[in-house]
Parts: structure tokens; C-alpha cells; sequence
């Protein structure tokens, strides 16, 4: 086995476990949306805190493409520049992304899945 290929192959385990975790200690919003949009309650499945090449993404819908990411107010807001080209990899890498504050999931969650559900449907 070669040193590049182990060294992936770890990187992902220990993307994987660290994704396992956050699972486990979701936020308030990511639980609220989770309540809404989990199994196919939108016509396609979502999947939560899952792994796409060297991210951890908040939630996915595999079969369209569809990465939705909840920024947290005050982490996201330090987090400008890398949140901003985490997300042109996404893109280039065949995603799209949907951002949502998680004070808006929290206020407003009916407004945010008519989002998500917009999203999925375009």
C-alpha cells in the first residue's frame, strides 16, 4: 500500500469518526431541520453530518446533488474566506449548496424547509 493511500485512507476514517460525532452532538438547528427534512420527507433522502472529499457537510441529498449547510452566527462568521472557498470546491466538485443561518432554522424553520424544498426541486 502506498504512503499517499494510507494517508487518504486515514484522513477519511478520521473524517468519518469525526462525522459520526457531530451526528451524535448536533446543534438546536441541525436537530429542528433534521426534524424536517430527514428520510424523504421533501421527495429525496437526506443524510446528515456526511463526508464529501475533505469536508464534513451538515446535510446531503446524495441523488441531486444537494449539500445544505447551516452557519452557525457567531463560528461561520470568522470563517468568511474558507467557508467561501469550501464551497467553490463543492461546486466545482458537481454541488450545489444551499447556506442557511441557523438563527433563521431556529425563528422560521417552515420558511427554511419551503427553502430546502425549492432547492430540491430546481
Amino acid at each position: 500500500m502506498s504512503a499517499l493511500y494510507s494517508s487518504s485512507a486515514a484522513r477519511r476514517a478520521l473524517l468519518e469518526e469525526r462525522a459520526r460525532s457531530m451526528r451524535q452532538h448536533s446543534t438546536l438547528s441541525e436537530q429542528l431541520l433534521w426534524s424536517a427534512i430527514r428520510g424523504k420527507r421533501l421527495g429525496v433522502a437526506f443524510r446528515r453530518q456526511q463526508v464529501i472529499e475533505q469536508f464534513i457537510v451538515d446535510f446531503l441529498a446524495r441523488e441531486i446533488a444537494l449539500v445544505v449547510e447551516i452557519d452557525g452566527d457567531a463560528y461561520h462568521a470568522t470563517r468568511v474566506k474558507a467557508d467561501a472557498a469550501r464551497e467553490r470546491k463543492l461546486l466545482r466538485a458537481g454541488y450545489t449548496v444551499l447556506r442557511l443561518p441557523a438563527s433563521l432554522v431556529e425563528r422560521d424553520l417552515e420558511r427554511v424547509v419551503g427553502m430546502v424544498r425549492e432547492a430540491v426541486e430546481r
